[in-house]
C-alpha cells in the first residue's frame, strides 16, 4: 500500500516521501484502535460486535476510494503543512477540537495519526 501512495504521489504533485510518511502514521493509528479493541474485547467478551466488515469487499475497496483524496488533500494543504511553528500551533488547536469527544484510545490514535501532518523544514 505504501509503495502504490509513493508511486501516485508525484503525478498529483505530493512529496512521494511525505505522502508514504503521513499514510504510514493513519496504519499505525489503526493498530492503536485495534490492539486496543481486541483488549477491550477480550475483558469484556460481551462487546465484541457480532459481524465484523470484510477486509477484501468492504474495507479494501473503501481505503481506494479514499486514498486518492487524502493525496488531493496533502497537496492541498502543502503550503500549511509546510508552516514551521505556524502549522503546530493550528495543527494543536485542530487537534484539541477534535478529540474533545473522543475516549481516550481514539485521542491515543489521532495523536499517531497526526504526528506527521507538519513537515520539519529540510
Amino acid at each position: 500500500m505504501l509503495n502504490a501512495v509513493t508511486a501516485q504521489s508525484p503525478g498529483v504533485g505530493v512529496n512521494p516521501t511525505e505522502s508514504a510518511q503521513f499514510f504510514r502514521d493513519q496504519i499505525e493509528a489503526n493498530k492503536v484502535v485495534q490492539r486496543g479493541l481486541y483488549q477491550q474485547w477480550t475483558a469484556h467478551p460481551e462487546l465484541r460486535p457480532a459481524n465484523k466488515p470484510d477486509l477484501a469487499s468492504t474495507v479494501r475497496p473503501e481505503l481506494d476510494r479514499l486514498t486518492p483524496e487524502i493525496l488531493r488533500q496533502l497537496r492541498a494543504t502543502n503550503a500549511a503543512r509546510h508552516g514551521g511553528a505556524q502549522c503546530i500551533a493550528q495543527l494543536g488547536q485542530a487537534t484539541a477540537a477534535a478529540a474533545g469527544p473522543l475516549d481516550q484510545l481514539h485521542r491515543d490514535a489521532l495523536a499517531v495519526a497526526l504526528r506527521s501532518v507538519c513537515v520539519a523544514s529540510a
